[in-house]
C-alpha cells in the first residue's frame, strides 16, 4: 500500500464538528403599547476561521482548496426604565467589541479550551457591568441598567452566559428545558441572601424584582456561565421575559413542537404574547441546529 492512499491528513478526511454544525435562525421583537420605545436589542452571529489556497505546487487531490468552519451567537439584552433602550443597546455592542478584540475565535471546543470560553464570557460581563457603573456614577440622566443572556455554540458543544430574568431554553425531543435560572426575588432559595432591587420601580410581584442586573453597581452582579451539548434537531429560544410573563412554557412548546419553519414559530411566540395582552416589550431568537452524527 502506497503512502499516500493512507495518509490520514488528506483533505475532508474527518473533518471535524465546526464545519458541519449548521443552524437556522429567526429573531422578531414588538414594543409594547405603553412604550415609547422598545428597550430590548438582539444580536445574532455567525463566528468563522477559514483558509484558501491562492498559489501551491501542490497536486489538486493533496489538500483542499479551501477551508471553512463557524461558530454561532445569540445575545438579547432588556434594558429597564428609561434608560433601558440605551443600557441594551450598549451591552450587546460592547459584548461584541469585547469578542471581536479579546475572544480566541475557538470554534473547535474540547476540554481544555472550554474553561477558557466560560473565564471569556465572565470576564466580558463583568467589563459591561462596570462600564455601565461608571456611566451611572458620573453621568446625569436615567440609569442603564439591563439584563443580558448569550449563547455560543461551536461544534456540538453550548455555552450559555446570563444575568437577569431574561431566558433561554433547548426544546428537545418534544420537551422545553430552561437553561438560564431568573435573578428574580421568586427564584432566590429561601436560605440565601442577594441584593433585592427593583430596577423598574415598577415590579408588581416577586417575578419583577431582580436580584441581579448589569450596571445595578451595589454588588457585583451573579454571572452564570454554563456548558452543555447540542443534539440534531434542537431548537434553542433566547428571549426577553416580555415571553415568558404572557405565554407558559406548555404554551412555548407547543408553538416550538410544530413543523413549521424556525421565521414562522418566532412569529407564532409574539403573536401568543400579543394575544395574552403582554405589557412588556417582547423579543424571540430562535435556532434551529442541525448536529451531522
Amino acid at each position: 500500500m502506497k503512502f499516500d492512499e493512507v495518509l490520514l491528513l488528506a483533505p475532508d478526511v474527518f473533518p471535524p464538528l465546526s464545519t458541519r454544525v449548521r443552524a437556522e435562525f429567526a429573531a422578531q421583537t414588538w414594543t409594547a403599547l405603553p412604550h415609547a420605545v422598545n428597550a430590548d436589542h438582539y444580536l445574532v452571529l455567525r463566528l468563522g476561521r477559514s483558509q484558501e489556497t491562492l498559489l501551491t505546487s501542490l497536486p489538486p487531490d493533496t489538500i483542499a482548496r479551501r477551508f471553512d468552519e463557524q461558530a454561532y451567537g445569540i445575545a438579547v439584552a432588556d434594558g429597564m426604565g428609561d434608560g433601558g433602550e440605551v443600557a441594551s443597546r450598549l451591552a450587546l455592542a460592547a459584548l461584541l467589541q469585547l469578542a471581536l478584540r479579546y475572544g480566541r475565535w475557538q470554534v473547535r471546543v474540547d476540554e481544555l479550551v472550554a474553561p477558557d470560553v466560560i473565564e471569556r464570557l465572565t470576564h466580558f460581563y463583568r467589563q459591561i457591568d462596570s462600564a455601565l457603573v461608571t456611566v451611572n456614577r458620573t453621568e446625569v440622566g436615567a440609569p442603564l441598567y439591563t439584563t443580558l443572556t448569550a449563547v455560543v455554540s461551536g461544534g456540538r458543544d453550548l455555552f450559555f452566559a446570563h444575568v437577569g430574568h431574561s431566558r433561554a431554553y433547548v426544546f428537545r425531543h418534544g420537551e422545553l428545558i430552561q437553561l438560564t435560572r431568573d435573578h428574580t426575588r421568586a427564584a432566590l432559595r429561601p436560605s440565601a441572601s442577594a441584593h433585592l432591587v427593583d430596577l423598574t420601580n415598577v415590579a408588581h410581584d416577586l417575578q419583577h424584582i431582580l436580584t441581579d442586573a448589569l450596571g445595578a453597581g451595589t454588588i457585583d452582579p451573579q454571572i452564570d456561565v454554563e456548558r452543555t451539548t447540542l443534539d440534531n434537531g434542537d431548537l434553542v429560544l433566547v428571549c426577553t421575559n416580555g415571553l415568558t410573563d404572557a405565554v407558559s412554557d406548555q404554551e412555548i412548546a407547543g408553538v416550538l413542537s410544530s413543523p413549521l419553519p424556525v421565521t414562522e414559530q418566532a412569529a407564532a411566540l409574539i403573536a401568543a404574547a400579543v394575544g395574552h395582552d403582554a405589557t412588556d416589550d417582547v423579543t424571540v431568537v430562535l435556532a434551529r441546529y442541525h448536529v451531522p452524527d
